[in-house]
């Protein structure tokens, strides 16, 4: 973890807490508080999800050359995915349906499959890119299956 930037390390890993906050609150907080932890947990990971997206997003239009060998075809689409996977978790909730906690164990797979994008990104991304994105995405990822599943 040495070679990734300060401030992005420091950063990245403060991602964490939201989702540590809730999983705390799910097992040692009141009853009162189990509704809200579940909801928070979902939203912020659909929030991480989507912003991965974004990155991805960044990514593509920063490589113009890749892109005019149309070599980014699939980083646009995957770009695309994960507000849409976000989404599909929220239709149950908007629609009446069980939620959260089927959403949530999508969610949190969601971010862990996510690994395998960032990991074909390749050059297009620094060096220090996995080094800071597997922990990131396993810790949100796995908190966020124990939260469905506490």
């Amino acid at each position: 973890m040495r070679e990734i930037p300060g401030l992005a390390r420091v950063l990245g890993l403060s991602g964490l807490l939201p989702q540590a906050a809730c999983l705390f609150a799910l097992l040692f907080g009141p009853p009162e508080w189990r509704e809200p932890a579940l909801r928070i947990a979902a939203i912020y990971a659909a929030l991480i999800l989507s912003f991965l997206g974004g990155l991805w997003w960044g990514i593509a239009a920063g490589a113009p050359a890749a892109e005019r060998r149309r070599a980014l075809g699939w980083l646009w689409i995957a770009a695309v995915t994960p507000s849409l996977v976000a989404l599909a978790c929220f239709l149950p909730w908007a629609f009446g349906g069980r939620w959260p906690e089927p959403s949530l164990v999508m969610l949190g797979a969601a971010l862990l499959i996510s690994l395998g994008v960032d990991a074909r990104l390749g050059s297009l991304a620094p060096r220090w890119w996995m080094a800071l994105r597997v922990p990131l995405s396993v810790g949100l990822g796995a908190m966020t299956i124990a939260i469905a599943l506490t």
